[in-house]
């Protein structure tokens, strides 16, 4: 496609400049770069594409940077990229060395919050606002919020808090939900624009100012109050958002640029808490993704736009998320008090046959983890087996939750952690690298790392079976390829096994870093122990290898800090054991995104680099004079 007019568009002063009929020009083109840069570099597609004309218009109506832009989730955010001077670098999308696949405030001053989980938005542009009222700026803040992050509580605490002054003082903030569930009826037409260019005008505005200082104090004010409220919610849904304290607009067609432009300048020009409802088609403009928003969510890889996603010529090898979608199925038949929930994640956790298959055993809760977990902790109460599956890095939002409602109460809960470690091309928002450390610190609270597909299956039959909280933690994508073994065993509760009898050194692995360390032990001539457990660990077989070996190594695809490897030297120093332990993990800074296997290379975590690390503190062959406290 010609690009001409949108190759002139360096920043959005640029596109300011460009007479309102050629918008459209620049919404077309715009879509069809996005198209083409995403099938060149992979990553979110149909929600990129179904905000390109509300992207259009909020840079050509506000004054950006200086007016504030914060994108919800940010997974929206590729027309923003090319809008504000990153057109160029979008071949370098969510690589190394290359631009985030979500705002970043270090990327660029149009990326004014950085992030990545959902449901902040509201929250940061309230705080933008209020610090531009406490500066005496004149700048309007504005959250772009899509529907499903509206269904996390926090959305509506930032509502709640956002709608009241404070101290006098009220934030001139525009939360704009772009709704595409297209569940709204009507969404769009004639009727809903004519009714939102009037409600958010200033003869609207001043009328009903009007109507209220004349009526005032009088038994007809209390009248007209309530009719103009329930009249209006006739209309538009948006009676609850008025109550919050916002002025309610919409709903609108969100790819009608005549609808968007003049609502958004009206808007603009208004005080306080304002609230625009729009109403988009995920995939918009892209038949293929239009017609099955799911699958063009976000493309994992290269793909013609002109013939869509297609299955490899070879079968993929089963992903671990498969492994536990799985095992949740035959869990669930044989055991009907298993019950299964998912924050808002049933295609990204594996869950989507145990839907079809146990529907209502299945329970969607919405982008709500806090809930999540504490319902769990609520149907455990009751004799229920609840399992969430939920992204290690998701976890860390219901933490609160996961030590007072299940933890201390040492309920039956499993957590199924998919996304622990590296996640590659989502980068430090979506990396799973810090739940053993904040789970194994929780008392009652187990932790399995199995290494490979089938452990990973009997790992999860086995914390079902604890009568007790658990988490069993698993990489995204596939192992090792082995298959797992269709029959469930329990894991001996709380042991490690060894793999390779070696001299010297020991290498106690947790997790799929077992497959490297046996590599690099068949080098060097090392133990090998596959763990299984962080928490019960295996003490008995740390302190026989501690007193059989001169040095131990501890790998761990999680956080060295509080880790695994802390795990051990705690071990070591309650038995009284003293010799070098050599801790791999990941560093203590947030990890670019990219290739997963460049990033373990970089992070010394592949055979190589365990391998130098190893070396380099031991030597080939090393000969660590033992203390006493060790024989």
């Amino acid at each position: 496609m010609d690009y001409t007019l949108l190759n002139s568009i360096d920043s959005p002063a640029d596109l300011r400049r460009l007479p309102r009929t050629e918008l459209r020009r620049v919404a077309d083109e715009l879509r069809a770069y996005v198209l083409e840069s995403v099938s060149r570099t992979g990553g979110h597609l149909g929600s990129n594409l179904g905000a390109v004309e509300l992207t259009v218009a909020l840079h050509y109506v506000f004054n950006t940077p200086e007016d504030r832009l914060v994108w919800d989730v940010g997974h929206q955010t590729y027309p923003h990229k090319v809008l504000t001077g990153r057109r160029e670098r979008m071949s370098g999308l969510r690589q190394l060395g290359g631009i985030s696949g979500f705002p970043r405030r270090d990327e660029s001053p149009y990326d004014t919050f950085g992030t990545g989980h959902s449901s902040t938005s509201i929250s940061a542009a309230h705080g933008m606002a209020m610090a531009a009222k406490l500066k005496g700026e004149n700048r309007k803040a504005v959250a772009i919020i899509g529907d499903g992050s509206m269904t996390a509580g926090m959305a509506f605490e930032a509502l709640n808090n956002a709608g009241v002054a404070h101290g006098g003082l009220l934030g001139d903030v525009l939360v704009i939900l772009n709704d595409n569930d297209m569940s709204i009826s009507p969404p769009v037409g004639a009727l809903n624009k004519y009714l939102a260019r009037l409600m958010s005008g200033s003869f609207y505005a001043a009328a009903r100012e009007g109507a209220k200082s004349v009526l005032k104090n009088t038994p007809l004010y209390e009248f007209a109050r309530k009719f103009e409220e329930h009249t209006k919610g006739m209309v538009v849904p948006g009676t609850i958002f008025e109550e919050f304290g916002f002025n309610y607009v919409g709903p609108i067609d969100g790819h009608d640029l005549d609808a968007l432009i003049p609502t958004l300048e009206n808007l603009r020009d208004k005080k306080g808490p304002q609230f625009l409802h729009i109403v988009t088609k995920k995939g918009a403009g892209y038949k293929l993704a239009e017609a099955d928003p799911v699958k063009y969510h976000a493309a994992s890889g290269k793909f013609d736009p002109a013939v869509g996603f297609v299955k490899p010529a070879t079968p993929p090898k089963t992903t671990f998320t498969q492994v536990f979608g799985d095992w949740l199925c035959d869990m669930a038949e044989a055991d009907p008090r298993l019950v299964g929930i998912t924050p808002a994640m049933r295609e990204g956790s594996g869950m989507v046959e145990f839907h079809k298959r146990f529907p209502q055993r299945y329970h969607d809760v919405g982008i709500a983890e806090q809930h999540s977990v504490t319902f769990a902790a609520g149907l455990a109460c009751e004799g229920i087996k609840p399992v969430v599956a939920i992204y290690s890095t998701f976890l860390q939002r219901a933490y609160d939750q996961m030590v007072h409602d299940v933890a201390i109460q040492n309920l039956p809960v499993l957590f199924a952690l998919d996304r622990a470690g590296l996640v590659g091309a989502d980068g430090a928002t979506h990396a799973g690298n810090y739940d053993i450390a904040y789970t194994r610190c929780i008392p009652n609270m187990a932790v399995l790392t199995p290494a490979d597909e089938d452990e990973c299956r009997q790992a999860l039959y086995t914390g079902f079976l604890h009568d007790g909280p658990v988490t069993v933690r698993y990489p995204r994508g596939a192992g090792m390829g082995v298959v797992p073994v269709k029959t469930m065993t329990a894991q001996p509760w709380g042991k490690g096994e060894i793999r390779r009898k070696g001299q010297r050194i020991a290498i106690l692995a947790f997790g799929t870093l077992l497959y490297p360390a046996l590599e690099v032990a068949e080098r060097l001539d090392a133990t090998v122990a596959n763990m299984r457990f962080v928490k019960p660990l295996d003490a008995e077989l740390v302190a026989e290898l501690a007193r059989t070996h001169e040095a131990l190594v501890t790998v761990e695809d999680g956080c060295v800090m509080g880790g695994a490897g802390s795990a051990v030297a705690e071990a070591l120093n309650a038995a009284g054991l003293s010799l070098p332990v050599l801790q791999l993990g990941l560093p203590d800074e947030f990890i670019e995104h990219g290739d997963p296997a460049k990033l373990m290379s970089l992070c010394g975590l592949d055979a190589a680099g365990i391998e130098a690390s190893i070396v380099k503190r031991f030597g080939a062959k090393p000969t660590v004079v033992r203390s006493t406290a060790a024989r």
